[in-house]
C-alpha cells in the first residue's frame, strides 16, 4: 500500500496568486487549527517546567487541552530556517501519514509570526532523555524491550522509505526524535529537517 501525501501541497504550490492565508487554509484541512491563546494557556504560558524538550527549529512544551488531552506543542523558534512553505510541508506531510512507529500530527497553529505544531504526547519521553534524564526516573530496559525498540524504530522508517510516496527521508534519526510512550514503544518524530527524495532505480546487478 502506498500513501500520496502531497497532494495539497502540491495544489499551494501551483497556485501563487493565493495569499498566504488562503495556502495555510488550503493544506491545514484535515488537522485541527489551534488560537495561540488556546496553546498559552494549555501550556501555562509556555511555562519553563512544561518544556520536555527542544531542537534546531524551536522548543517542545507538555500542554494539556482543554478537554483534558495531553499534548506534546512544538513552538518553532524566530530564528528558525524553516519558513512558511516547510511549515505547511510538514503540517500537510505528518497529518497525512500514519503509522504505529510514527509521530501522530494532532493540529497547528498559524498566527501572527507564530508557528506551532501539535503533537501526540509521548509519556516517556524520547530515548536520549530516558538514558541520559534524571536517574530518579530511571527503567532499566530488559533485552526484549531494547530489541522491541529497534525493530519498532526500524518499522517507521521503512514505512517512510518504502511505503509513502514519494519516499521520505528523515536524515536525522538519533536518540532524542525516538519517543516513547507508556509502553515504551518507539515512534519517530521531528520532521522538522525533513528532505523529501525520489529513489533511483537500482541497476539490474545491484542487490541492496
Amino acid at each position: 500500500m502506498h500513501f500520496n501525501c502531497f497532494g495539497l501541497l502540491d495544489m499551494c504550490k501551483g497556485n501563487d496568486h493565493l495569499g498566504q492565508k488562503e495556502a495555510e487554509e488550503i493544506c491545514t484541512d484535515n488537522v485541527r487549527v489551534f488560537s495561540y491563546n488556546s496553546l498559552r494557556s494549555a501550556t501555562d504560558n509556555f511555562h519553563p517546567t512544561n518544556r520536555i524538550g527542544g531542537g534546531g527549529f524551536g522548543v517542545v512544551f507538555r500542554g494539556v487541552l482543554r478537554d483534558g488531552t495531553q499534548v506534546a506543542v512544538k513552538s518553532l523558534s524566530a530564528e528558525s530556517k524553516q519558513g512558511t512553505r516547510e511549515f505547511l510541508t510538514e503540517i500537510n506531510l505528518i497529518s497525512n501519514i500514519h503509522h504505529p512507529n510514527l509521530v501522530n500530527l494532532i493540529g497547528c497553529c498559524v498566527e501572527g509570526n507564530n508557528r506551532i505544531l501539535v503533537y501526540e504526547y509521548l509519556e516517556n519521553n524520547s530515548l536520549s532523555m530516558f538514558f541520559l534524564g534524571s536517574r530518579s526516573k530511571y527503567v532499566p530496559l530488559d533485552w526484549s524491550k531494547r530489541a522491541a525498540i529497534c525493530v519498532g524504530t526500524a518499522s517507521g522508517l521503512a514505512f517512510l522509505h518504502e511505503e509513502v510516496e514519494p519516499p521520505v527521508v528523515h536524515r536525522d534519526i538519533k536518540a532524542s526524535n525516538v519517543l516513547l510512550d507508556r509502553n515504551f514503544s518507539p515512534k519517530i518524530g521531528d520532521f522538522g529537517i525533513l528532505i523529501l527524495g525520489f529513489y533511483p532505480k537500482k541497476p539490474k546487478n545491484q542487490m541492496f
